[in-house]
């Protein structure tokens, strides 16, 4: 197999990380094209790769010789036109999430790969390829705690990029669990609602953290999520199953517990690309064994959408304080 030729859009913190996967982690792939508005960052990261150029267009770059694919790692609002750039020349994308910022871009998405015939889009929903939730999918898919009937998650950062607003909390760091309430009962998201309690003080003056979400699926599953994106402490991501006959829970610490001195300690990752790093490694090397025959093997375009719709849900949801509908339009074939 010859070696994958990789567009990388965008070279922020999850750029740089999947540049540096693909250079070292990830077999069968290499980047031969960097693009980001900042041209000395783009550089950076080119700086040390055979081969790969440099570029503030992504266009440029997504037209650069020897890109056969595209991993689009830019801020959420670039990514519709990145995707277009992708599929204009039938190119394989992974786009980190959010796919598109709101459900109007994801449709445009849907509609532009519909008319190619094919399916060139994956999004980049890691969790699905972290070894936990792996676990926990074949559980539920095999009836081992018997017909779900709650979830309980929990998703907490030491601190929130600066970037961060209320809209954030939903379209940034619920969207996880979004997708992985989809993929792991099966079923989409019905309704959502969001309490609010008295913002922590670690949070921004526009930043109201943390919120208290409830989803209830089409198939009458409570799914309760603890966003907190300023707790202090470290990166914490849980999930716990409870079906008719038991319950199943994943994110529990791994890491070495001391006991010194009459105190019991351990370590807590500091952020995503240390908790699920091995998430993220396995999720490049499916996608690039995929792209290389020349498509995508993962949550797709719909997965996009109809996580972009329960999360402009949630936010409608935040600002009212009413429980609100979530509106899908009929799952295209090529989806099904």
């Amino acid at each position: 197999m010859s070696t994958l030729g990789i567009a990388l859009i965008g070279a922020g913190k999850m750029g740089t990380d999947h540049a540096r996967r693909i250079g070292r982690t990830v077999g069968g792939a290499r980047v031969a094209a960097v693009a980001d508005p900042d041209g000395d960052r783009a550089k950076e990261v080119t700086a040390g790769l055979d081969g790969a150029s440099a570029h503030t267009d992504a266009a440029a770059a997504i037209a650069a010789p020897g890109v056969q694919a595209v991993l689009i790692a830019s801020p959420g609002p670039a990514h519709e036109e990145a995707i277009g750039l992708a599929l204009e020349r039938g190119l394989p994308v992974l786009c980190e999430k959010p796919m598109t910022p709101d459900t109007a871009g994801a449709l445009r998405v849907m509609e532009a790969e519909q008319r190619l015939g094919r399916r060139l889009v994956q999004v980049g929903f890691m969790r699905r390829y972290d070894a936990e939730y792996e676990e926990l999918k074949g559980l539920l898919d095999a009836g081992g705690i018997g017909r779900p009937l709650f979830l309980h998650c929990r998703h907490r950062n030491a601190v929130s990029l600066p970037f961060f607003t209320s809209d954030s909390l939903i379209n940034d760091s619920l969207v996880h669990e979004v997708d992985a309430t989809r993929w792991l009962l099966g079923e989409e998201i019905a309704a959502v609602s969001v309490f609010s309690p008295p913002p922590t003080s670690a949070a921004p003056p526009e930043l109201h953290d943390p919120r208290f979400v409830l989803m209830e699926t089409s198939g009458g599953v409570l799914v309760d999520v603890e966003v907190f994106v300023n707790c202090g402490f470290g990166y914490e991501v849980r999930c716990e199953a409870v079906g008719e006959s038991g319950s199943a829970s994943i994110g529990e610490p791994r890491a070495m517990t001391v006991r010194r001195a009459g105190a019991r300690s351990g370590a807590i990752p500091q952020d995503f690309t240390v908790r699920f790093a091995d998430a993220y490694d396995r999720q490049l090397r499916r996608w690039v064994a995929a792209a290389a025959r020349g498509g995508v093997a993962g949550p797709g375009a719909w997965d996009g959408y109809a996580a972009a719709a329960v999360c402009e849900a949630g936010i409608a949801a935040g600002r009212s304080g009413v429980r609100t509908p979530v509106e899908l339009v009929e799952r295209p074939a090529l989806y099904r």
